[in-house]
């Protein structure tokens, strides 16, 4: 009499062992900006490198799908994704309540701060303290330009800006800024390429990346959610930061540390899930 049952059990083990395998596509098509360094960039050869495309390409690894990674403007990234031209978009995108509410998030990848570069041997500056009464170059119309300038009363800094973030770090190795504020990879990209500037002091915002998705797709969410869980606890992650910002990422940080739940807690779209972190997606 308890054979009908035992049959009936493994066949419902055997569908929802289906239904799980279901949720793995074998291939993704994905993009990103192509011209924003050092998270993406063109080679030589015409194809594109840098953090978010060995981030595609390390998610497509860990979940045994196929990525391809195109490389396209940013302002054609989201109307492309909600035609459904892509997947998913792996370019660093800031979370705010205002995307949040037209686009699911994955958890943040990475903490997207604001950070000083300084001439090379300057002193440590350990708080925006220390940069009171300097002269700061920013790339003009930039959220960084937005913050200093916001912020010059009360800090007495006098705020120069350039067309380009690369005149402004070269503001400083010709002596005529004190120090350059951009974003913190941005920042730890031009102080890697460029020996006569270091890395300085890194102004914490709250907010992070993430990877962008359609509202209407939880599930392929859900699971690159999980991927970059896998990778963070891995180090894959915190591997790639040394590679291209030449950081090690601090204890806590959101690059090594997998968030409970899916998307990005307190916005929009966030799932409270109560699940384990696992490489094993078979």
């Amino acid at each position: 009499m308890r054979a009908p049952s035992t049959l009936l059990t493994l066949g419902t083990a055997a569908l929802l062992a289906t239904s799980v395998q279901a949720q793995t596509p074998d291939a993704f098509r994905v993009a990103l900006d192509g011209t924003f360094a050092p998270h993406a960039m063109p080679t030589l050869d015409g194809g594109v490198e840098g953090f978010n495309v060995d981030l595609a390409n390390l998610i497509g690894e860990t979940l045994g799908a196929e990525m391809t990674v195109d490389s396209a403007q940013f302002s054609g990234l989201i109307p492309a994704l909600q035609a459904g031209t892509y997947d998913f978009l792996v370019a660093p995108v800031t979370v705010n309540e205002e995307r949040a509410a037209n686009l699911l998030f994955t958890e943040g990848f990475m903490d997207t701060n604001f950070a000083f570069v300084v001439p090379a041997g300057s002193p440590e500056y350990t708080s925006l303290e220390d940069f009171r009464g300097k002269t700061i170059a920013v790339n003009r119309g930039s959220a960084y330009d937005s913050y200093l300038t916001e912020n010059a009363a009360e800090y007495g800094w006098e705020v120069v800006s350039f067309g380009t973030n690369t005149d402004a770090v070269e503001a400083v190795t010709t002596g005529r800024a004190d120090a350059n504020l951009a974003g913190n990879t941005v920042a730890a990209w031009s102080a890697k390429q460029n020996p006569r500037v270091d890395l300085s002091f890194e102004i914490e915002t709250g907010l992070v990346w993430a990877l962008s998705f359609r509202q209407d797709d939880t599930e392929t969410r859900n699971l690159v959610d999980r991927a970059l869980e896998c990778l963070k606890s891995e180090g894959a992650l915190a591997d790639l930061s040394e590679k291209w910002f030449g950081v090690t990422p601090a204890e806590g940080s959101t690059i090594v540390t997998p968030t409970p739940g899916y998307g990005v807690p307190d916005m929009p779209g966030y799932e409270d899930s109560d699940h384990a972190v696992s490489c094993d997606f078979g």
